[in-house]
C-alpha cells in the first residue's frame, strides 16, 4: 500500500480509516493474533480507538493519513470494512473499486488497475 500511495498521492487523496476491532480479546480472538501479540478489546471510547488506530499506524509504519471512525461504526457497517478492505471512490463519490474482504482478498495490484483506469479516464477527459 505503501508504494501505491507514493505513486499516486500527487492525483488521488489516500485514507486509513480505522474501524471497530474486527477480532477483539473479547470476542472472536484469532490464533494468528496472539502469535503475533496484536491483543486489543473491543474500544469503549472514541479515544480507546484513536489510541489504537494511533499504536497500529506506529507499529506497522503507515505513512498513510489515518481517520478513525466514530464509535457508531457507521462507516464499517456501509462499507463492510472489517477487518480490512479497499475501496477507491471517485470525485462524484460513486465507488470505481471495491476490493475483497482482507487478508484473504486484500488485493493491491487489483487496485493499482483501478487506479490506473481512473488515471487513465482522467487524462482523457
Amino acid at each position: 500500500m505503501e508504494q501505491l500511495y507514493s505513486q499516486y498521492k500527487d492525483r488521488v487523496e489516500f485514507f486509513v480509516v480505522y474501524v471497530q476491532e474486527a477480532h477483539p480479546t473479547d470476542g472472536w480472538q484469532t490464533d494468528s493474533n496472539v502469535e503475533d501479540k496484536v491483543l486489543l478489546r473491543q474500544h469503549q471510547s472514541y479515544d480507546e480507538r484513536e489510541e489504537a488506530a494511533q499504536s497500529c499506524t506506529i507499529g506497522l509504519h503507515i505513512s498513510l493519513p489515518t481517520l478513525v471512525e466514530e464509535m457508531d461504526n457507521a462507516i464499517d457497517e456501509a462499507y463492510g470494512a472489517a477487518p480490512e478492505r479497499l475501496y477507491l471512490i471517485g470525485k462524484d463519490g460513486n465507488v470505481l473499486y471495491h476490493g475483497g474482504a482482507g487478508p484473504h482478498l486484500f488485493d493491491l495490484d487489483e487496485l493499482d488497475e483501478a487506479l490506473q483506469r481512473m488515471a487513465a479516464a482522467t487524462k482523457v477527459s
